[in-house]
């Protein structure tokens, strides 16, 4: 785990003029700011288990320019929710800096980690000129004076979301985070520690058990813990991954408080694969967006938390 600063990002334009996202090649290109909060027609009802945000995101240095990437009302929400101004949000598998720029919006800290070197720089580039816009903020946002954001930190890593060797224990506030999902797209081609390479289900699971238990040791007590997840099919069956990870986290010792159903827009990818061929299964359009606690009173939780899965395997060996 190394800290990657806005100097390292300059450099890196020194020789490069984009980075490549799976098949996306992004460039840098200088980005203009023209507003720092949500439209209304961008954010929806967040006070039920079903989100649906039709329109992407694109304030501040937010892009919607590669496939998997994290739609900023997610991030948003959950932030304004669970933390206070001067809090610090982690998110450990952290893409193009979605969530961190949400967190310095809000006046929140943010430390972003990605084992892409790719993803930092495509993080650094967009904080960069959020930075640069912001030297001329002079409105509040959200009820947050534009000195709180300015002075809100947001500290960028290249590391391994399974080794958050930089960060103490019960050092954050809430981790947010939208890791890459199993068998879809490959972000890295084989980058050791990336879980968009794995090839394997259950590798991909032991991989989250070790991501899970180390934002359990970073998270504070009586904090949230936030991951956005995907389903898909092989061999045209469903493959429930987000019920195999809800498990696997349960099991890691969290409890869970909100389960949220993100309903999934502008998949045209999705349906010209499958319009070209006779398909007899049901496209998958949603995503799970889990919200756990780290809390020590796991036994009052039983029906939400690893306990009840140790009572089903029990009840399997009778």
């Amino acid at each position: 785990m190394k800290k990657v600063t806005f100097d390292d990002y300059l450099k890196f334009l020194n020789s490069h003029d984009k980075v490549k996202f799976g098949e996306n090649a992004i460039h840098l290109d200088p980005i203009k700011v023209d507003r720092l909060k949500p439209e209304e027609d961008e954010l929806t009802n967040i006070s039920t288990t079903v989100w649906s945000f039709p329109k992407r995101g694109s304030w501040a240095t937010h892009k919607g320019d590669y496939r998997g990437n994290f739609a900023p009302q997610i991030p948003r929400a959950v932030i304004l929710k669970y933390t206070d101004v001067g809090d610090t949000v982690l998110d450990s598998m952290a893409g193009s800096g979605t969530t961190c720029i949400e967190a310095k919006l809000l006046g929140r800290n943010c430390i972003s980690v990605d084992v892409n070197i790719n993803a930092v720089m495509l993080t650094l580039h967009r904080l960069y000129w959020l930075e640069k816009y912001l030297e001329e903020c002079k409105d509040s946002l959200e009820g947050v004076s534009c000195e709180d954001i300015r002075k809100a930190k947001v500290d960028v890593y290249i590391g391994d979301a399974r080794k958050l060797t930089e960060l103490r224990d019960e050092s954050v506030e809430l981790v947010v985070t939208h890791p890459p999902y199993f068998n879809i797209i490959d972000y890295t081609s084989g980058n050791e520690g990336d879980l968009s390479s794995y090839t394997s289900l259950e590798d991909y699971l032991l991989a989250l058990k070790e991501i899970g238990k180390e934002v359990y040791r970073v998270l504070k007590r009586e904090k949230q813990f936030a991951i956005l997840l995907g389903d898909t099919r092989i061999k045209k069956h469903y493959v429930p991954i987000t019920s195999y990870a809800l498990i696997t986290l349960l099991q890691v010792g969290f409890v869970l408080r909100e389960e949220v159903i993100k309903i999934q827009h502008n998949m045209k990818t999705t349906r010209e694969v499958w319009s070209k061929g006779k398909r007899d299964f049901l496209l998958i359009y949603h995503e799970k967006l889990y919200i756990f606690d780290k809390t020590e009173e796991v036994r009052k939780y039983k029906y939400s938390s690893g306990e009840m899965v140790r009572a089903l395997y029990q009840m399997e060996k009778q």
